[in-house]
């Protein structure tokens, strides 16, 4: 079949479409939870769930298990959906193995038993080996995660869901806070909405509550670093890593910080943060911002940042890493040298 999202796979089930196989490919909790919840949902009637929803594990059971389930008409309703967790630990197993439960898996979705919605369920795959060609050939693929111009939107449907209503300039600094992150999204929603104990969340209640939660951000670091203020880049990244932030969120964020300054510098200067949003993918206001600040440093020095970065990455993912002598490294080499974040002179 084909990839799909989040908001395709909930308009295929809206309408009724059944598939044999979906493969929900991804890390954010809250998506996998939300398409398995609503797949369970349109085929399963709620008094029928104990028998006809089996949770399995990849890497527990045995696929010849799994299949065997799948096969086996459920009792009291017409469909029934079992759910394979860990799927990645297939890619794990020796090449017999992993074999096996190739042919196992390509013999069963050969002729898919009617009364099925088999769900696998994997972090990442990799997409050179035979388990994640066939998942993609025979299933359809929801990769968990979102667009940055769907996620105001998702925030504001959690908002429903639990009971509150919230603004729609609101939802946006949100989603754009957090990356779109469904998962992260959530959780500050629920303070949001105690918070806000039955009146509309505003973008008052996002700065003071997720703001102040948050002192420092990346944007402020990106200020540190256009002027080489290394000293001060150091107390920032002490006060996010003393404040619980984990290393490879701060990697994570910056790179997504560094890209958007890359996208904003091929931008004019003077370009309105409403006709900058269109292309960056964010709010007005924030897009604004990203111009502005992507200005300030040369386009050699910000794809230098980027390279930077992944290399830092790939340190934290090393075998013996030392991830606050990586993140100190990198604000070294950021504000004291020339390569990569030289900055524009003013």
């Amino acid at each position: 079949m084909h990839s799909s999202s989040p908001e395709r796979l909930l308009y295929r089930l809206a309408h009724g479409k059944f598939v044999p196989l979906i493969l929900l490919q991804g890390t954010d909790v809250y998506l996998r939870q939300m398409c398995r919840s609503r797949i369970i949902e349109t085929y399963v009637p709620p008094e029928a769930r104990e028998w006809a929803v089996a949770h399995l594990s990849a890497r527990e059971d045995g696929w010849d298990e799994i299949l065997g389930r799948a096969q086996t008409v459920p009792m009291l309703a017409k469909r029934q959906v079992v759910i394979v967790a860990s799927a990645e630990s297939v890619e794990k197993l020796g090449e017999k193995s992993r074999e096996d439960v190739v042919g196992t898996l390509e013999e069963y979705l050969d002729s898919p038993a009617p009364f099925t919605v088999l769900i696998i369920e994997a972090t990442s795959l990799d997409g050179r080996q035979r388990f994640s060609k066939l998942l993609h050939e025979r299933g359809l693929v929801v990769e968990l995660s979102i667009g940055a111009e769907s996620a105001p939107l998702l925030a504001a449907q959690m908002a429903k869901d639990l009971g509150a209503e919230i603004d729609r300039d609101a939802a946006g600094l949100l989603a754009d806070m957090l990356n779109g992150s469904p998962a992260r999204m959530h959780v500050e929603l629920e303070k949001l909405t105690s918070y806000a104990h039955g009146k509309r969340i505003t973008v008052a209640d996002v700065e003071l509550l997720v703001v102040a939660a948050r002192k420092n951000t990346v944007w402020q670091l990106a200020d540190m670093l256009a002027s080489r203020r290394g000293d001060d880049a150091l107390v920032f990244l002490n006060n996010l890593l003393r404040d619980g932030e984990q290393p490879a969120g701060i990697i994570g964020a910056l790179a997504w910080m560094y890209r958007k300054l890359v996208e904003a510098h091929d931008l004019p200067a003077h370009t309105s943060g409403y006709q900058a949003a269109r292309h960056l993918g964010m709010r007005a206001e924030s897009a604004d911002a990203a111009v502005r600040r992507a200005h300030r440093f040369t386009k050699p020095a910000l794809l230098a940042g980027v390279v930077a970065l992944a290399e830092a990455d790939s340190e934290l993912k090393s075998a013996n890493p030392n991830p606050h002598a990586t993140l100190e490294f990198l604000i070294a080499r950021f504000t004291s040298s020339p390569s990569p974040s030289a900055t524009r002179s003013s």
